[in-house]
Parts: C-alpha cells; structure tokens; sequence
C-alpha cells in the first residue's frame, strides 16, 4: 500500500514539473496564453481543436472589448455638460441666499460663456489626439502591439480618474482639467491603430468589410455605456460618472496584457491570405485610387516577453515613412473626407446630451439616455456600410450614398426632433446610421485595404501607419467640431450648429465624387469584359 502511495506521488510530481517544463508552448505568446496552452496539454493533451479559428475569436473579442473600453471613457464628460452648467431658475430655490444666478453650476463653469469653456475641454482632448495620432501610428508599427495597447489603457484609465477626482477635491481651475483632457487625448490614440493592425494580420483577404462592421460596433456601443454609467450617478455625484468607466478599463487593459497575441506569429500560426488579389491579377491605375486590397502584412519577428519594447525590425519589413503613406493613392481623399464625417460625428458625441436637455423638457439622465439612440443607430450603420462595400466593391461609392442621405435627415431632425419622443428617438437612430456608416468604413476596411496597397510593393509595414493618418486627419475634425458646436451655440442658436453640420456634409461628400466616378468607370469596365462577345460570321 506505501509503495502504491509512493507510485503515485511520483506520478504526480513527474506530471506536476512536465507542466512547466513541457515542449510546444510557445514562449512568444504572451504570459496568460501561455498558462492556457500548459494547462490544457497537462489536462487534456489529446483534445484537437482548431486553434487559428480559436485565436481568431480571441483576438476579435479581445480587441472588439479593448476599444469599447476607450469610448467608454470618452463619453461621460457629455453627459456631466448638463450638471456642470445648467439652468438654475429651473430648479428648486435653495436654503441659503444666491449671490448671481449661477449657485447650482460647478466653477470653473458658473459663467454666461460655459458652453465655450465646455467647447474647449473638448477640443484640449480632440486637438491633443490629433496631433499625437500622426506619432501614435508610427510608433505602433514599431512595437510590441500588446504593451502598446495595455499601457495606452492603464493611462487612459488614470485620467479618467483624475477627471473625477476633481470634483472630491474640490479642484476648480480650468487648467487642471485641460491638462487632463489633454493627456487622456494623448493616451487615447494608441487605441486605434493598435487594434486596426492586430485584426488586420490575423483575418485574409475576404469580407473584410463584413468583418470590420461588425466589429467597429464596439464604438457605439462603448459611447452607450458610457452613457448609461454616467447617467447613473450624474444627479447625485458625477465624479463616479468617471470612475467606474476607469475602473473597467482598467480590467480590461490588464486582460489585453495577459491574453492578447498581437499576430499569428507569436502563437507559431499563419493566415492563409486566401485567393490571389486584386493587385496581384492586374496592375493599379494611379488615377483609380479606389482600386486597393483588402490583405494583412505578415511580420518575421516581433518583440517576445524576452524581447524590450522598443526592437530592431528585420531586413525587408522595415515600416512605412509617412510622406510613402501619404503617397498611397486615396489615402489624402479618403482622409479630408473623414475630416467632415468625423466632426459632424463628434459634434454629436459632445453635444447630443445637451442639446436634447436644453430644446426638451427631459432630465439630464434622460437626455443622456436618449441620446443612446444616436449609436443604436451607428451599430446598425457600420455593419450595412460594410456589407455593402463587400458586394459592391465600391466604399467611396457607399460613402457618398450615405452622405447624400444624411444631410435631409440631419435637417428633418433638427425641425421636428423635439416635437415628440418617439419621433426624437427615430430621426436619431436614422441620423446615426447615415452618419456613423461613412465614418466607421473609412476608419476600418478602408483603412486595411490602403495599408496594403500595390503601390508598398509588399515589402512594408503600412496598417498602423496609415490607418492613424486617416484617422489622425478625421480627429482634427473631431476636434474642430465640438469646439465651433460650443462658440456657435452660445453666440446664435442651435440651428446655426445644424446648418454648420449639413455644410460639413456636403463637402465629405465632393471630396470622395472623383474615387466615385473611378469606381463606376470599373464597374462599367468589368461588366464589358464579363459580357460575351458576338462574333458575326459571313
């Protein structure tokens, strides 16, 4: 019986050190995921699955909950607008004396011209992501995408805190909460291309469209519940309104850190790319931009948890200057295009909340609830503007189709949005189909397709490069947006921000006419060529 004991300690200790020492994990992959693989070889070693769908999986859900969590934290300061300046007559009279009828508004906001301030911590964050964005590209093509994206949210989420915890401290210098717009705009960029280059090195070649719609939905989703966070505690205590945000994204950036593999590689896998492309079956006309790829880049090597951050690249996939990504055919119409669509998108994730609670006669918790309506619409819109790329080929041809139809819409709503609720909570949700469709194509198949392009012959790095100029150039709208929304709004009256979004409309639209009328001239051209020819015989 000892000696029987004595086997099976044994057994187990030999099976307990083969855990930690067994072949086939490899040590690339970051630090959870090789937990994963040690654990399920030493419980189950003969369960088959197949593992580049499972990483697939992983890495959409991974990344799809990472950028959920960056608008999640972007969100709250449109609500907490509606607390921080507010009609006090409205109100009920308080115990004490007023001394001006700003006692119920948060200093620095208890002035006439809030609504420029407010406009201005906008634009401290816009402005300041902008400028970084240009830079936030280039460093992501040069390291490791797991750090970059585990530490740009750990200091995301410290200044969300910060924001919120202005209000513990009693803090009332504008100055502080400019410099904490300004960093987390900083922070936030680090987003967007990191997890637009990780999905695009682990999908192929088809319905790339289908696949970023579907998952560019965490932006309205992220923007939705941050709404409904914020609009819980934004009556009672808005600092909360920041910190469970952080929180979360906290949680989040710490899972990225433990389970996220930034490319097949690092996991010892590849992508088949699928069949042959268009780039590779027939040359690129300069003067048809809009005939790109939709393909990933395959890296030799990447930094390891060996390996510091920063690394030498190896010979042959060097990464992507910015003046060669600026060359790429469509990338500069695609981008000013962006810089309209994404002002008149930011103009409403600013100033919806606001704009509802000062033309209604709603709460600012329901104001901010029904702004929600605007990114239920969104989702709906960047999968359909996906679709719709996939079967007809032709994104800069969607984009106008929904600029073209956006404009009457954003009018109607401004006619007769307050006219009823139900009527309110439709106009928005069309308003945010037309307007976040454009926006979320250009940000992510456009993108990938353009940092693939025939013209880097292959032997570059491109995808975080120039998806974070075209979404560099987008966020300087983003940033023009609110800010121009805040000065207008206070010196005239809402129309005036209307009609300045309507404007922005159209000119999104004439800068993507000529990409259009390449693509037509394509589809005329193929349907030529696919037609039979008639051979007449005498």
């Amino acid at each position: 019986m000892t000696q029987c004991g004595g086997t099976v300690k044994k057994l187990m200790k030999r099976k307990f050190l083969h855990f930690f020492t067994m072949t086939g994990i490899h040590r690339d992959a970051p630090v959870g995921i090789q937990c994963l693989q040690r654990f399920s070889s030493w419980l189950c070693p003969r369960w088959q699955i197949n593992r580049l769908r499972w990483y697939q999986a992983s890495v959409l859900i991974l990344t799809y909950f990472t950028y959920m969590t960056y608008h999640l934290t972007r969100k709250p300061i449109s609500v907490v607008k509606s607390v921080l300046h507010q009609n006090c007559s409205a109100l009920p009279p308080p115990s004490f004396v007023p001394a001006d009828d700003q006692w119920c508004n948060w200093p620095p906001f208890n002035t006439n011209d809030a609504n420029t301030l407010l406009g201005t911590l906008d634009s401290a964050f816009l402005f300041s992501y902008a400028a970084a964005m240009f830079v936030s590209g280039m460093i992501a093509e040069r390291v490791d995408l797991r750090y970059f994206l585990s530490l740009g949210m750990m200091f995301s989420a410290i200044l969300c805190y910060l924001f919120g915890l202005a209000k513990t401290l009693n803090i009332h210098n504008i100055s502080y909460y400019l410099l904490v717009q300004a960093g987390a705009g900083v922070a936030q960029t680090t987003g967007w291309p990191g997890t637009v280059a990780i999905v695009g090195k682990w999908f192929g070649n088809t319905k790339k469209g289908l696949i970023f719609g579907v998952w560019n939905s965490h932006t309205s989703l992220g923007n939705i519940l941050g709404t409904i966070m914020a609009a819980e505690y934004v009556e009672n205590d808005w600092s909360l309104s920041f910190v469970y945000p952080a929180l979360v994204m906290g949680v989040v950036g710490f899972l990225v850190f433990l389970f996220l593999a930034p490319e097949p590689r690092c996991v010892g896998l590849t992508v088949d790319r699928g069949s042959p492309s268009r780039q590779q079956r027939r040359s690129v006309d300069e003067d048809e931009p809009s005939q790109v790829i939709v393909g990933d880049q395959y890296q030799e090597d990447e930094p390891s948890e060996e390996t510091s951050l920063l690394s030498r690249r190896p010979r042959g996939t060097n990464a992507v200057s910015l003046t060669r990504a600026l060359a790429i055919p469509g990338v500069i119409e695609f981008s000013l295009s962006l810089f309209f669509a994404k002002l008149v998108s930011y103009t409403f994730l600013y100033w919806l909340p606001l704009y509802i609670n000062s033309s209604t006669a709603l709460t600012p918790r329901q104001s901010g609830e029904l702004s929600t309506a605007f990114d239920v619409g969104g989702v709906a819109g960047a999968v359909l503007a996906g679709v719709l790329a996939d079967a007809a080929g032709c994104p800069a041809l969607v984009c106008c189709a929904f600029y073209a139809l956006c404009a009457p819409t954003l009018l109607l709503y401004q006619w007769w949005g307050a006219t009823s609720y139900a009527l309110n909570v439709t106009l928005l949700v069309i308003a945010g189909v037309l307007v976040n469709g454009p926006y979320a194509l250009i940000t992510t198949a456009v993108s990938a397709e353009l940092g693939t392009h025939s013209s880097l012959s292959g032997d570059s790095q491109a995808l975080a490069t120039v998806t974070a100029i075209i979404d560099g150039t987008g966020s300087i709208g983003a940033a023009v947006g609110p800010m121009l929304a805040g000065v207008v709004s206070s010196a005239g009256t809402w129309s005036y921000v209307f009609y300045m979004l309507i404007t922005c409309d159209f000119m999104a639209l004439l800068l993507l006419l000529r990409i259009s009328r390449s693509e037509v001239m394509k589809i005329r051209q193929d349907r030529r060529l696919a037609s039979p020819r008639l051979v007449r015989i005498e």
